[in-house]
């Protein structure tokens, strides 16, 4: 795991190297164990920092050359299949000096090639490519986006970097200004969705993508991987169970590779507790799990949490969070994010890394199940109104209503008002009033989100089925990437490695391809892991309602934070750079001080708009 930079040039201007490491060190947290700089041709330079996961010795540092002499690359991740690789390369025995992933990768490039080496890959990943025969740069992201990687790219200077800030700082790109369609999607999304940068002349590479620049300036986007399509599976209940058991005891198994102290999250839910125990066979002793606890009671996992832990027989600590001591860290938390983000997750995560870092360089997450398995009450709430989307909006109108007086809300909700299915979906991730972005900052009001952002744009289908899969792909390329990047952030701030066993590759394609039928949320939400999950913890009853790492934010910003948000958010010099409406943003708050509605997360994410920008001067 590392932190990797890099820059490509058509004119032969590069960056002088002074200037460069400074950029470089803008990382450092991501990779406190070694830093490197190579250059090519005049026009290609990267740089690299280190935290050493495989192989802690110098015959893994990086950038490295290929065995050719070919190809110049810089990685950032872990390839949990690279011994197999090896294996089909015919290496196995031969004399590499290297046991770890970057020099596995290095020898499949060579003889490969970028594209079909990142379509033989298990694991998360970034990469940077220079070819020197074609003089072309290469960059490629896994297919699931676990790991980051934004670039810039104007007037023949490319770069390219594992945090944003790195980009945003660079003196090619220091003085773009903020992108309004963007920012408008930040507001209503709370955080900036693949490919967007909220810079002008900023993106980042969408999961599953393959971004190529030659020397003529020609940049090209060509995806590797997609989410499968929808069909109807024939399979059975029993045995999708035990294909899917096999696939996640074979991932959690492959994600344990380190030559470093591991160690994993530990939640009173169903999705972590799942992967320590398949785990736990494999480590039998000094097995560190780490837990949330908190002065909330509907926040606080610590009753279930100790209970798994107790029979993991694992080294469990508990992170306490209250109000006293957990937002003073969230300035320094945001900042360190490198872009605005909106999820307020992030501070808890981040807590939970910074008490890990001192026992554990690697953690196991159960991040991406409730997206495949159908956790979120979104699903059952889109899916009780599939056949009515149809029908005119004053019969929707009509039935909606009386379901709410008879049934009260048993079947129908408020989602059939949208138009589409889509246009619901998007509210429902919003969490936020539709008009108050553009209330709020009025120069917004006739600026559209960007063109290409189509993820919500889908009609009603035929089936339930087919709905319900398509809210899984947007899922999955949706929030699902908010949750990595917030992950992403919290860790490597503390130099931690999160690993997602359930985002294998082999597994989601499996996971998809059993059917939404023997997964039917409208049966039980994570059917299936739910039932394993019986089968590891006989005894212990685990919590359904979805808490995740949470934190009380909306007493919070009534009380122990009103002042901060006030001064925060009615600072003149940002409401000035934003355009905001003084008078709505105070409106805004006393509302939500005075629980008219509840507004947290547009609030945290103007807050984590306003500290990115004082960070950013």
């Amino acid at each position: 795991m590392c932190g990797i930079l890099g820059e490509f040039s058509l004119t032969n201007s590069l960056t002088p190297i002074d200037r460069f490491k400074s950029i470089l060190k803008i990382s450092k947290s991501r990779g406190p164990d070694e830093s490197s700089i190579k250059s090519a041709s005049g026009k290609i330079q990267f740089g690299f920092n280190r935290l050493s996961i495989l192989d802690l010795s110098k015959e893994a540092s990086q950038p490295v050359w290929s065995p050719s002499g070919r190809y110049l690359i810089v990685f950032n991740g872990e390839i949990y299949n690279h011994q197999k690789l090896r294996s089909d390369l015919g290496i196995v025995g031969k004399t590499i000096k290297s046991h770890g992933d970057t020099a596995s990768l290095v020898y499949c490039i060579d003889r490969w090639g970028i594209t079909n080496t990142i379509k033989k890959i298990e694991g998360m990943f970034s990469i940077g490519v220079w070819d020197v025969k074609k003089r072309r740069l290469s960059l490629a992201r896994d297919f699931a986006g676990i790991k980051p990687l934004f670039y810039g790219w104007k007037n023949s200077k490319f770069v390219f970097a594992s945090q944003y800030n790195q980009i945003s700082n660079h003196p090619f790109f220091r003085n773009e200004k903020v992108n309004q369609s963007v920012l408008k999607l930040y507001l209503e999304q709370h955080y900036i969705p693949p490919p967007f940068g909220i810079l002008n002349n900023t993106f980042s590479v969408f999961p599953g993508e393959i971004v190529t620049v030659d020397i003529e300036g020609k940049l090209k986007r060509k995806k590797f991987w997609t989410f499968p399509e929808f069909h109807e599976s024939t399979t059975n209940y029993i045995n999708a169970e035990k294909t899917i058991e096999n696939e996640i005891r074979q991932s959690v198994r492959e994600h344990l590779i380190s030559d470093v102290p591991l160690g994993a999250f530990l939640s009173g839910g169903v999705d972590s507790p799942l992967i320590c125990d398949y785990a736990k066979h494999y480590i039998p002793h000094d097995f560190n799990t780490f837990s949330l606890g908190s002065d909330s009671p509907i926040h606080d996992e610590t009753y279930l949490s100790k209970k798994y832990s107790t029979a993991l027989n694992s080294i469990h600590h508990t992170v306490e969070m209250t109000a006293a001591n957990s937002f003073q860290y969230v300035d320094r938390i945001l900042a360190k994010a490198g872009e605005p983000i909106g999820d307020s997750s992030i501070i808890p995560t981040w807590k939970l890394s910074n008490v890990a870092n001192s026992k554990v360089t690697v953690i196991l997450s159960g991040d991406g199940a409730d997206e495949l398995f159908f956790g979120y009450e979104r699903f059952q709430s889109l899916a009780k109104n599939h056949r009515l989307w149809n029908y005119p909006y004053c019969l929707r109108y009509l039935v909606r209503g009386f379901d709410r007086l008879v049934f009260n809300d048993k079947y129908i909700n408020e989602c059939v008002l949208s138009s589409t299915p889509g246009e619901s979906h998007f509210g429902l991730h919003s969490n936020q009033p539709k008009e108050l972005s553009r209330q709020l900052i009025p120069s917004l009001s006739n600026v559209k989100l960007p063109e290409i952002f189509d993820l919500y744009k889908y009609p009603n289908p035929k089936t339930k089925n087919e709905l319900l899969h398509i809210i899984r792909k947007v899922e999955f390329y949706g929030m699902l990437q908010k949750t990595l990047t917030k992950v992403d952030r919290a860790s490597m701030a503390n130099s931690i490695e999160i690993r997602v066993p359930f985002l294998k590759k082999t597994l989601v394609e499996k996971i998809v391809k059993t059917g939404v039928r023997v997964h039917s949320p409208m049966l039980k939400r994570k059917k299936i892991l739910y039932n394993l999950l019986m089968k590891s913890f006989k005894n212990i009853k685990p919590e359904l309602r979805k808490k995740g790492f949470s934190i009380p934010l909306t007493k919070w910003i009534k009380t122990d934070y009103k002042n901060v948000f006030y001064e925060k958010l009615l600072d003149k010099t940002f409401c000035q750079t934003f355009d905001i409406e003084t008078k709505k943003m105070e409106e805004i708050l006393n509302n939500h001080i005075n629980g008219k509605y509840d507004y947290k997360w547009s609030l945290f994410s103007l807050y984590g708009l306003s500290v990115w920008n004082d960070a950013r001067d």
